[in-house]
């Protein structure tokens, strides 16, 4: 075997060890992230015994979190563009980590509503500062994988809050419980910190026993990477040229306010949490009153969403690479997902099917989800991919804030099946919006000079 050919099985060893420990970090912090979404609301029964609140004080709470979120979540994409991703994760997970302590040690509704801001203004920064890094660190072959693994993990934190927090309050008692949500994002902390020099493309890698700087994930691969970047560098009609991290927050905001592509996903996000929201929120109720399953197959129905939609994201991150047009994958797929949901609708399934069609929008939806994040790489300027992928996902929050309001009064209304109704016409209006965002990086491409 050649020395050249040896050199470059050591070269791809090491990069693709490389990129996993990326991914496992990320994917720990991402985690951490959907985890502390839940940690109020698993409290709510014993702060409700511990100080008498009623739930719409308690549902405050949640309210405020996520209203700071997404406020946070639009700006803090420009600090990330600016000062680097690893700070900013840092200051995440040590907001998350003060949040628990707070709760702990609250004597009252102040300390809790300035735990719900705090943790707020560290879930903010998840989005802009994990799709950074991964887009930037990340080999080209396997970021697919990357946003797959990120999205489940997330899915992971939501699964893991209910359960890690009920032992420790039946162990002890639920400041203790608070504690030890604080102490399992500091284990996080830790491995971040750790794994700094990594994330930040400062480390050292070993390569035919000589120590030498470790190179940007995408220079292991230079035609892939050509061919990734080539969109968001590309100086066509209506696109910034140039590295827009070197410009001004307000001519950042104005190069990228003329992008319809940028509007379209931040619509995409939102539509999308529309439909997420009615299922999180009104499948249980809907699957008693339509079907007459009790609440506690029911629970479990929405449970099996969950993992089917966390199955998906893994099956989507071998699909992602099939095509280049990943586009079509989330239309396909979105679509499928809303027509699971017209069928529940209807009425026409039986309990049984019913329980399956939950499960299979789950699937479908999650498999849309590595697809959806390449297109947003797709559509990103250069020096932009924190402050774009913050306000893009801001409409995430924006759409959980409208969607249970709106689908509540349907309900109220006795619209006993509007929800899912409403989840399903969501899924196609942001499958549309995949479509014109696509297209729009295509033409963007195609514009772009040789």
């Amino acid at each position: 075997m050649s020395a050249s050919v040896q050199a470059a099985g050591v070269d791809s060893a090491i990069v693709r060890r490389r990129d996993w420990l990326i991914i496992a970090l990320v994917g720990g912090a991402h985690a951490c992230s959907h985890f502390f979404q839940l940690v109020l609301p698993t409290l709510y029964l014993s702060l409700a015994h511990e100080y008498g609140y009623d739930f719409a004080q308690l549902g405050l709470l949640a309210s405020i979190f996520f209203l700071v979120s997404s406020i946070g979540q639009a700006s803090s994409g420009f600090v990330v563009d600016r000062i680097g991703p690893v700070p900013v994760l840092h200051f995440g997970l040590i907001c998350f980590a003060l949040s628990g302590l707070l709760i702990a040690g609250s004597t009252g509704y102040a300390m809790l509503v300035l735990a719900a801001i705090i943790g707020g203004v560290g879930n903010a920064v998840f989005h802009p500062v994990d799709y950074s890094i991964l887009n930037h660190r990340v080999s080209a072959r396997r970021l697919g994988h990357g946003f797959s693994t990120h999205g489940l993990t997330g899915n992971l934190g939501w699964a893991l809050a209910p359960v890690y927090m009920a032992a420790f309050i039946h162990w002890a008692d639920w400041r203790t419980a608070a504690v030890a949500a604080s102490a399992l994002v500091g284990v996080v902390l830790l491995l971040t910190w750790l794994g700094r020099d990594m994330l930040s493309g400062r480390s050292a890698a070993v390569q035919g026993g000589a120590l030498m700087p470790d190179t940007a994930a995408t220079d292991a691969q230079p035609g892939a990477a050509a061919q990734a970047h080539a969109a968001p560098a590309a100086g066509a009609r209506g696109t910034p040229t140039g590295d827009l991290s070197r410009r001004s927050v307000g001519g950042t905001l104005q190069a990228l306010a003329v992008q319809p592509a940028l509007w379209g996903a931040f619509l995409f996000f939102a539509f999308s949490s529309i439909a997420l929201s009615a299922i999180q929120n009104y499948t249980i109720p809907m699957l008693g009153t339509v079907y007459g399953i009790d609440k506690v197959l029911a629970g479990s129905a929405l449970s099996g969403y969950m993992v089917a939609g966390a199955a998906g994201m893994l099956a989507g991150g071998f699909i992602v690479s099939s095509t280049p047009r990943s586009e079509f994958i989330v239309f396909v797929t979105l679509v499928l997902a809303a027509l699971c949901f017209a069928l529940l609708a209807s009425g026409w399934a039986g309990s049984y099917m019913a329980l399956v069609f939950v499960a299979m929008a789950g699937f479908f939806s999650g498999v849309a989800g590595p697809s959806r994040d390449m297109l947003i790489r797709r559509v990103t300027p250069k020096g932009a991919t924190g402050t774009v992928y913050g306000l893009v996902y801001s409409g995430m929050d924006v759409g959980a804030s409208l969607a249970p309001v709106g689908f509540g009064l349907m309900l109220d209304l006795g619209l006993t099946r509007g929800p899912w109704m409403g989840a399903g016409l969501s899924f196609i209006a942001a499958a549309l919006l995949a479509v014109a965002v696509g297209r729009s990086a295509a033409a963007r491409t195609a514009a772009s000079p040789a």
